[in-house]
């Protein structure tokens, strides 16, 4: 019997047993591993099961691959991803591999074929993949409620196959569920072994009346064999003793618990670190220029706000930026630095990118070369591509985040307003529904409460995109009013060309199509929206022309009010005359 027992976190009591019954050799596999610290809390407790066909003499192979890749690497995914991605991609690797050692095989049943199950408790939710005629059930009573569904077909009476199993193509279908968690729920694991010859009612009944799980996995495969199993008898039992809090302690390399660095008055040193001059100062931060004594290399360290020491969330955020940064690995975003020394404060080190931002570029460029846009937009792209990798979704682009150095490579800073679907799913409480980023870059969707996505990110790279080309934004301040969809229906987006006549159509509808209010009416990959913007695309010229109402309501009820003004005067002559 394993126990998991920490206060506040996931806790967890685990009995598992496997035989290999009335067989010379045990098909089956199984294991589970409950980790400790982060791992706990960002990718949970596994257990997983497998049953390799008995027609198969390297079936056993296989099951044994199939639990051991999944346990092993599982943990080796980014902590950023959800346990969907991070298991599926998992899976799908596992089976390649099984599918390609049957490559070339005439006889089907010496192929390396088994069936998986796994159950993922991460937070307060459990995660279920399953592929073949292994099971997970739910003690529920007195019986046990089936949670997956046999992937197995019968073409006729007496005769059935697997329709479903690692190995048996080059491709998998993965059946996955999500379920929500409470104390005193028990998971069962089970091969056909045990489920085809106990009955559910004598199953759960063992589980109830047996306080070591251990002996209780035991108990069932035992009644398994008398009862005249002639299989492989495998059996994991798991039960939710405790649930965590919506915290993420002490997933951020415990830099969350640190107090706030004091603000530097600079020059001085700090922590092994020289400090200059301080090149950035607002509401929500410091950043000082710094060089490292003994390399001489030139660093940027960033401080909390002195007016937001005491807010909780804001303290989690900034320490998730370093989190975040350390994590991802692209020419386009800012770098992390590990600090010289173990912090006994809360502050971050990065590269100092020596250039301007995005902001000031744009000022004295007040409507920029469309070629110069294109680049800088390509670059903002492949940058959000390797946060979207990851599952990790900005939330905060604009200008002043967006930093260009001496050589024009543009890098993606400030991390601290980012939705990290990883980190999201283990602790919900960490996105709490507010409006991260800058109203005017925001997507409409965030105004009506919805989440950020990849959509979001898209809108906000449109948005600067038509910044750049015009000095304005295309709808002004009115997606910041608007808090429904009707409203958002409403918005009307301000021709581009009418400030600026020598951009082409093509590339304003391409724009237009990035910042649709609707996010489903968007690009849904930011690829699209960087090739369209060079290659004319007749889809993004309008068949029918927009009315001047649509294109420019101003304009419209100016001339609509200089042609009533005309009606008027010439009625007013008429009587005169």
């Amino acid at each position: 019997m394993l126990k998991s027992l920490t206060p506040g976190k996931l806790t967890v009591d685990l009995g598992q047993y496997s035989s290999a019954g009335r067989k010379t050799i045990n098909q089956d596999f199984h294991g589970a591993i409950v980790p400790a610290g982060a791992a706990l809390t960002v990718k949970g407790i596994a257990l997983a099961i497998a049953d390799g066909i008995s027609s198969s003499p390297v079936s056993h192979i296989a099951a044994e691959t199939a639990v051991k890749s999944f346990l092993t690497d599982y943990y080796c995914t980014s902590d950023a991803w959800t346990v969907k991605t991070a298991a599926s991609r998992v899976i799908d690797a596992t089976n390649s591999w099984l599918s390609a050692q049957n490559r070339g095989l005439e006889d089907r049943d010496h192929a390396h074929v088994t069936t998986f199950s796994a159950l993922v408790l991460k937070g307060r939710r459990a995660h279920l993949f399953h592929v073949g005629d292994s099971r997970i059930w739910r003690l529920s009573g007195r019986s046990l409620e089936p949670l997956t569904t046999d992937h197995r077909l019968a073409p006729s009476h007496g005769e059935s196959y697997l329709g479903r199993a690692l190995g048996l193509l080059p491709s998998v279908e993965i059946d996955y569920r999500r379920l929500d968690l409470q104390p005193g729920d028990v998971f069962v694991l089970t091969t056909d072994g045990v489920h085809d010859s106990v009955s559910l009612r004598t199953i759960a009944a063992c589980i109830t009346s047996n306080a070591d799980l251990s002996a209780a996995a035991a108990a069932i495969a035992t009644s398994a064999h008398e009862a005249g199993s002639s299989d492989n008898l495998t059996i994991q039992i798991v039960r939710i003793e405790g649930l965590p809090e919506d915290d993420l302690e002490p997933v951020f390399d415990k830099a969350d618990s640190l107090p706030p660095a004091p603000l530097p008055r600079v020059p001085c040193e700090f922590e092994g670190y020289q400090l200059h001059r301080q090149i950035h100062a607002s509401h929500r931060s410091h950043i000082f220029l710094a060089t490292e004594p003994e390399t001489g290399e030139r660093v940027a360290l960033k401080f909390t706000s002195a007016d937001m020491r005491e807010d909780e969330n804001y303290l989690r955020r900034f320490a998730m930026e370093e989190w975040i940064a350390r994590r991802l690995s692209s020419v386009h975003v800012l770098k992390s630095r590990q600090p010289l020394k173990p912090r006994r404060s809360l502050y971050l080190v990065t590269e100092f990118v020596e250039g301007e931002t995005l902001a000031q570029w744009m000022a004295d460029r007040p409507q920029a070369d469309l070629r110069a846009v294109r680049d800088i937009i390509g670059q903002i792209a492949d940058g959000l591509r390797a946060l979207h990798r990851k599952e990790i979704i900005h939330q905060d682009l604009r200008p002043e985040n967006l930093m260009i150095d001496r050589s024009g490579t543009v890098k993606i800073i400030d991390f601290g307003s980012a939705l990290v679907a990883g980190l999201n799913e283990a602790a919900p409480g960490i996105d709490r529904g507010d409006i991260l980023g800058t109203v005017q870059y925001a997507a409409p969707e965030y105004f009506v409460g919805d989440h950020g996505s990849e959509q979001s990110d898209l809108y906000s790279v449109g948005v600067i995109a038509y910044q750049m080309l015009t000095g304005r934004l295309p709808y002004g301040a009115a997606v910041a009013r608007t808090r429904n969809r009707r409203q958002q229906q409403k918005l009307r987006f301000s021709s581009l060309r009418e400030i600026r006549p020598d951009v082409p159509d093509w590339v304003e509808g391409a724009i237009r199509k990035a910042v649709h209010p609707d996010p489903a009416k968007r690009y849904q990959v930011l690829s699209e929206f960087v090739y369209d913007l060079s290659h004319p695309n007749p889809n993004m010229v309008a068949t029918d022309p927009q009315s001047l109402m649509d294109r420019n309501p101003l304009l419209f009820w100016k001339c609509l009010t200089v042609l009533l003004s005309l009606v008027t005067i010439g009625l007013l002559l008429k009587d005169f005359g």
